[in-house]
């Protein structure tokens, strides 16, 4: 099969801003929910309450050793007739992304929190800071800073995974491309322009991260 510019010039203006803003909204969706859940885990884990911590590292461990594939599945189909919660196919989306990655970024944060010199924990006992204080003034901001790549990469993953998001109606750019290209049979000029979108985007990405993580280890 030979390409074809017009068709490709044809279908790049949908592609590209039907397909992209429900990409977007699903990576930056789930990465926010990833990010701000995932740091209520790590310090939920840190817990000495074993009623606290335990089921907390259940919670991560049933979550990280199960397919995101099969988490979308149960969200989606299962949970509205279990449990009478429903959502649309985008949220639904969103959510399952946040969870799934935000049992990873727990121990991302988690070697960060772990990284912060002893000194700086001693240095907020010795000021006699109030515990809230020592962990939003103190140790939280240096943990973050550390952990900074770490969190990129992981939106880059979360950007990735986008299009499993298909098995629950969720159209992303690459399920655009596979319906544009059913209407003529045509897959070469939608699927191409489907991975150069993802190449765009995920090259420069990861390329930020990279200088930053360097820029970190180097003061």
């Amino acid at each position: 099969m030979d390409w074809s510019w017009d068709r490709a010039w044809e279908i790049a203006p949908e592609l590209f801003t039907r397909g992209l803003a429900v990409t977007l909204q699903a990576t930056l969706g789930g990465a926010v929910l990833a990010f701000t859940l995932g740091l209520a885990l790590a310090l939920l884990l840190r817990s000495r309450r074993p009623w606290v911590r335990l089921p907390v590292r259940g919670f991560v461990e049933v979550v990280r050793s199960t397919p995101l594939l099969a988490q979308l599945f149960i969200l989606y189909y299962v949970f509205p007739s279990t449990f009478g919660i429903t959502m649309s196919a985008l949220t639904t989306g969103i959510v399952g992304l946040g969870v799934h990655y935000a049992t990873y970024t727990a121990e991302v944060y988690r070697s960060g929190i772990d990284g912060v010199p002893r000194g700086q924990w001693e240095a907020a006992v010795a000021l006699n800071l109030p515990r809230f204080r020592t962990w939003t003034g103190v140790i939280l901001p240096q943990a973050i800073r550390r952990v900074l790549p770490a969190l990129g990469n992981y939106l880059i993953g979360i950007f990735k995974e986008s299009p499993q998001l298909a098995l629950i109606t969720v159209v992303d750019v690459l399920g655009l491309a596979r319906i544009l290209a059913a209407e003529d049979f045509r897959y070469l000029e939608p699927l191409t322009l489907a991975g150069l979108f993802f190449l765009v985007i995920a090259i420069p990405s990861s390329i930020l991260v990279r200088r930053l993580e360097r820029r970190l280890e180097h003061g």
